[in-house]
């Protein structure tokens, strides 16, 4: 029953990882189309959430972690719209380095990783039910 507990642990606390990258990937997308307001600022960067592998000695089981959230360094965009307050001199605005096809990718992997951890603690609930119902 012991394993049991500990399966459960570990898939809690991958859904809580998850949950935090699906946490940030909102957050990008809610950013998506966000402008800086002067020709000097950045407009919003995205940001990605980096994982690790950490012992629980009191389990005795590696479990998974956020390690950090942070920025994605890639190069900004480019729209041309010389009207825009942040408008460059040759008339260019920096766009966020959102992609919103990358970060649904990203949204249905994290999805998808919870839902696995997700049937996983179901199934060892399971599996604990039944042998409580056979020691009745």
């Amino acid at each position: 029953m012991d394993d049991l507990f500990k399966s459960m642990k570990i898939s809690s606390s991958g859904m809580k990882a998850q949950g935090t990258r699906l946490r940030v990937i909102s957050e990008n997308v809610a950013n998506a189309n966000s402008l800086p307001q002067n020709p000097n600022e950045n407009p919003y960067r995205r940001k990605v959430v980096i994982f690790k592998n950490e012992l629980d000695r009191a389990m005795g089981a590696e479990t998974v972690r956020v390690k950090k959230i942070r920025p994605d360094t890639s190069d900004f965009k480019q729209k041309y719209d010389p009207s825009h307050p942040a408008a460059d001199a040759n008339g260019y605005v920096r766009t966020p380095n959102v992609s919103t096809l990358v970060e649904m990718t990203d949204m249905r992997e994290a999805q998808r990783s919870y839902e696995a951890n997700m049937n996983v603690i179901k199934a060892s609930k399971g599996m604990l039910t039944s042998t409580i119902d056979l020691l009745r």
